[in-house]
């Protein structure tokens, strides 16, 4: 199509204009035609008057660019054009514009189609403008209003205020008044009032997020603080504002608001928070407080280049306590240990319960290890002294790992293990003393961890054996006992010592399942031997203190064993530690009972060590007692350890008890333990454990001697 077919070219010019001036010449409201770029080809008088023009002629000169110099907002123009060319034509669409010649705003309301051509080209747009700022005035009031009633409707039974700015007054609701205990007349329409009587932590932030709100940088104004009540007290608000009026500029004008009281939600939030960062029983942060403090220290000291300690506490023979006093004389306990702990460290120090009868502290800001020494033989010192709670009285002592922190890249954690892995050195030494961390503890750590990962695979790999080695009756030489015990063939580690391994075991409860395939071992192989070697052949099996605090059916499991292989009585000794016999839990005593119900010796090892158990030989069947190596190794004429091992002989025999002495190397201390009148002895004079053919094999050796 060339110019002089389209409505705007020479051939088509008096027509267009005909048409145009008969249809929209008298409309009252402004009428147009614009090119798709953004030119204004036609305006009739409306449209000329609602720009600020005379003439048709000035106002089609003067727009260019009707999406730059019209629309308030450039892009309303491009939303303008995508609706009209996917839909054919817009219906209302408002917008705000200038008046194009004195740039005033209005508001205006579009009508508009689109006209193409035969071949659908567009030619133009064709609409009406209706300007619309008083009704948008009207509305945007109406709104106001709504806002202000909302406001008030949702806040039912709040204070209201409101401020006006541009008279520098405010009007507090009696319910405000109320709220406080003030009265109108103290106020007297001063607008910094509540200000004055806010708490001084809270009032920076008010302010601020009040001026954010003046200054049009937040949709509303929203705080929570602390306001001086006139009796005395602070009560907390939450107060909500708007701006409902502003000058030509921006500027606020009025302002309206409420207060609402959050004590009670702010007090529960304080309890909360309490709960969950302070030990209920002590009153000392707990871990989640000390982890945040401890990291804030850390902080401090890559900053300022300080270093600081942590203590890793644990009471000694604290289950004694639980288990001598109650619950009830332990919680006491800790309490006023927690006490003992706060007097022996500074105002800056952090004082915290891990949990049980473990506490941590942290010393920050030090200047040499001396101090940390001084602090550590407080808290020894300290904790070592009686605790008396009425007419009960009772001791226990701490065992203390230290490690610091001088700004290196440890982590919490890494702190935390590594006064752990002191700790566990220290409780190691004997307890009642502390242990610094070095890096071969870390070493010793790591590789507790590997042997602890290798172990969850060694029984399914069938790595482990089991050795015997044989008890003799001293009186006669005759063997027709031995002891089970347990090794560990590692494929790379080659025999793993079971110092090495059981301790972790039962630290990670693996020694249950190790345990009770021991058991079936020598049940079975017990059974063969009493075929093979000697109808009476009794076989004594360890078990772990972690093995008696099972379930009452995991407790059948041996017994159920037994009459499977229907194994007489005694054929089985099961070997426990004298600590053992100091838990008083009913688990135990159960699981005694039910072992010697169902025909299972009961024999307690290492005896005379580490505790006085004499008291316990009678309130439980025991069947033998095992003199611990450490005796029998220094065995002379005329020794203490003689006195020592004739005198349990003796005590043990009263009891209709019998006697195995344990380590026996040479044949001097056999003949002192014979003369002694010991029963049974062990060790390497008659030989060191073995596999169950090598054991048969010296059986036989022996028979044909």
């Amino acid at each position: 199509m060339d110019a002089t077919d389209t409505p705007l070219g020479p051939g088509s010019d008096a027509l267009a204009s005909s048409d145009f001036s008969t249809l929209f010449d008298f409309l009252p409201i402004g009428a147009y035609r614009s090119s798709p770029d953004g030119r204004q080809l036609r305006a009739n008088p409306a449209q000329v008057r609602l720009n600020g023009y005379d003439t048709e002629a000035e106002l089609v000169a003067a727009v260019r660019d009707i999406a730059a110099e019209w629309y308030v907002d450039p892009q309303r123009r491009a939303v303008f054009k995508a609706q009209l060319e996917r839909d054919g034509y817009v219906r209302g669409f408002v917008s705000e514009v200038h008046r194009h010649r004195t740039r005033e705003r209005i508001w205006v309301s579009e009508n508009a189609h689109v006209v193409r051509d035969a071949g659908g080209n567009i030619l133009f747009y064709e609409g009406t403008v209706e300007d619309i700022t008083e009704r948008m005035s009207n509305e945007a009031a109406l709104r106001q209003r709504d806002e202000i009633w909302k406001l008030a409707l949702e806040s039912t039974g709040d204070g209201v205020w409101d401020w006006n700015l541009a008279q520098g007054v405010a009007v507090l609701s009696r319910r405000c008044l109320e709220m406080y205990g003030l009265t109108l007349e103290e106020m007297q329409g001063d607008p910094q009032y509540l200000d004055k009587r806010t708490h001084p932590d809270d009032l920076a932030l008010l302010r601020r997020d009040r001026q954010a709100h003046l200054d049009g940088l937040a949709p509303t104004y929203v705080n929570e603080h602390r306001i001086l009540c006139k009796d005395g007290s602070w009560k907390w608000v939450l107060t909500r504002g708007m701006v409902i009026s502003r000058d030509a500029n921006g500027a606020a004008l009025r302002m309206v608001g409420t207060h609402t009281d959050i004590t009670q939600r702010k007090e529960a939030e304080a309890l909360i928070w309490h709960q969950a960062n302070f030990d209920a029983l002590t009153g000392l942060p707990n871990r989640r407080m000390l982890r945040d403090r401890l990291t804030q220290h850390m902080l401090r000291c890559d900053r300022e280049r300080l270093q600081l300690a942590l203590l890793f506490i644990d009471l000694d023979h604290f289950k004694q306590v639980n288990d001598t006093l109650g619950h009830e004389g332990g919680d006491q306990l800790l309490i006023e240990a927690a006490r003992r702990l706060t007097r022996c460290v500074r105002a800056s120090d952090t004082v915290a319960r891990m949990g049980g009868d473990e506490f941590t502290v942290v010393l920050p800001e030090l200047h040499g290890t001396h101090e940390v020494e001084r602090t550590v033989q407080d808290i020894l010192r300290e904790l070592a002294s009686e605790f008396r709670f009425g007419n009960d009285r009772t001791f226990v002592t701490a065992s203390i790992g230290i490690t610091f922190y001088a700004g290196d890249t440890s982590s919490v954690d890494d702190l935390l293990r590594q006064a752990d892995q002191a700790l566990y050195v220290a409780k190691g030494a004997g307890r009642n003393r502390f242990g610094y961390f070095t890096p071969a503890l870390q070493e010793g750590a790591q590789q507790r961890a590997r042997v602890a990962n290798d172990l969850h695979g060694a029984l399914a790999a069938q790595q482990f054996r089991v050795e015997y080695q044989p008890i003799v009756a001293l009186a006669t030489g005759r063997v027709h006992k031995a002891e089970a015990l347990l090794r560990w063939h590692h494929p790379q580690r080659g025999l793993v010592p079971p110092v090495e391994f059981v301790p972790i075991a039962e630290a990670n409860g693996l020694i249950i399942s190790i345990g009770e395939w021991v058991f079936r071992e020598s049940a079975r192989q017990v059974l063969q031997w009493r075929e093979r070697i000697d109808p009476g052949f009794q076989i004594s099996v360890n078990k772990s203190p972690v093995q008696f605090h099972r379930a009452k059916a995991e407790r059948q499991t041996w017994v159920r064993a037994l009459t499977m292989l229907r194994l007489p009585r005694r054929a089985l000794t099961v070997e426990i530690t004298e600590g053992l016999l100091l838990d008083t839990s009913a688990d135990v005593a159960n699981h005694l009972v039910a072992l010697r119900a169902a025909g299972i010796g009961v024999s307690l090892d290492d005896f005379g060590t580490g505790y006085s158990s004499l008291s316990y030989l009678q309130q439980y069947d025991i069947d033998y007692i095992k003199i611990d190596k450490s005796f029998v190794s220094g065995l002379a004429p005329f020794s203490n350890d003689l006195v020592l091992c004739k005198a349990m002989i003796v005590m043990a025999h009263q009891l209709g008890i019998s006697v195995i002495a344990e380590g026996v190397e040479t044949p001097a201390q056999r003949d002192l333990l014979l003369e002694a009148g010991c029963d049974y002895a062990q060790g390497f004079l008659f030989a060191p454990p073995m596999p169950a053919e090598r054991f048969e094999a010296w059986m036989e050796e022996r028979r044909t001697a």
